[in-house]
């Protein structure tokens, strides 16, 4: 059934000029009909690319198909399940963010791109966990608002001179909050010649017990270079797909079998395939937001160049 339905997706794709972008975390069958797979950064970078395609079908959570309309308001961005919510990104509404400026009025602000519109409109600049120190130490102020992921706020703080104060107080993905250090000493009693990488989402006594500490893009890349054959790993369980997909050869565990984000799973092939053909539902953002937005994320494409 699943090869039908790609080959219906692959041809709806090429008569509605549409191209796919799915994050790492999407399933399987999601990631084999995706023009192209990425991290946080990769999807913005390759989103500013996109001039030749009129439709965009975003495989991710919100925020990812905010920053794809931002970057192209003359496009159709479009995602297959409007239910797709980034429960981190909606930790930091626009008031919590100006209380904490209110406060901070001579700090810098750096938004991670799990954010929604409405506050990244305020915000110096964009990173992700790709290039969240890069954008740090671009930034003139000595003092940073930093925000929603408290965990990359810390691994952050202790990269650089400047203070990072974070906002909100607790701001977390749920999916790497369920690592802990007893998974990592486990893992390491199982596979005693495995690398151990984890994710800077993850808290940081589990990111001090791993031997590196890694965006899904910089995961790739590594362990493609690395002459190591086993790895553990430690971020969404789907991201183990992709490297078993590019990387044949390695042995790759899991840190947490249980390590799911169920709303990045709320997209499939027959949604993708709906949303091809109806050309719904679409993503927006209202233009002064979008305007504002824009400024944050090109920043952050300049840094990360």
């Amino acid at each position: 059934m699943s090869g039908s339905l790609q080959d219906e997706i692959k041809q709806l794709k090429d008569e509605k000029n549409a191209i796919i972008l799915a994050h790492n975390y999407q399933p399987k069958e999601i990631q084999e009909i995706a023009d192209f797979l990425g991290d946080s950064l990769e999807l913005c970078m390759k989103a500013a690319e996109i001039e030749d395609k009129d439709l965009v079908i975003f495989c991710g959570v919100d925020f990812m198909a905010e920053t794809a309309y931002i970057l192209n308001p003359d496009k159709k961005i479009v995602i297959p399940d409007l239910e797709a919510e980034c429960p981190m990104a909606h930790m930091l509404p626009e008031d919590k963010l100006l209380k904490a400026k209110e406060e901070h009025p001579d700090a810098g602000v750096i938004l991670y791109v799990n954010s929604i519109a409405e506050a990244k409109q305020h915000a110096d600049t964009l990173c992700t966990s790709a290039n969240a120190l890069k954008v740090t130490e671009s930034l003139p102020q000595d003092e940073i608002l930093f925000g929603p992921d408290n965990n990359l706020g810390s691994n952050v703080a202790k990269q650089t001179s400047k203070e990072i104060i974070p906002v909100p107080k607790g701001g977390h993905c749920y999916v790497h909050k369920l690592f802990h250090i007893e998974d990592v000493e486990l893992k390491r009693k199982q596979h005693p010649d495995a690398e151990i990488i984890c994710h800077p989402e993850c808290n940081m006594d589990v990111q001090e017990a791993c031997d590196k500490v890694l965006s899904t893009g910089g995961m790739l890349k590594y362990i493609a270079q690395s002459d190591k054959k086993e790895f553990v790993i430690g971020t969404e369980i789907d991201m183990i797909t992709r490297l078993e997909s590019e990387i044949p050869g390695k042995k790759l565990y899991p840190l947490l079998e249980g390590a799911i984000c169920s709303t990045m799973k709320l997209h499939t092939l027959e949604k993708v395939r709906n949303a091809l053909k109806n050309e719904e539902p679409q993503v927006t953002v209202p233009k002064e937001i979008a305007e504002k937005s824009l400024k944050a994320t090109q920043h952050m494409l300049k840094v990360s160049k």
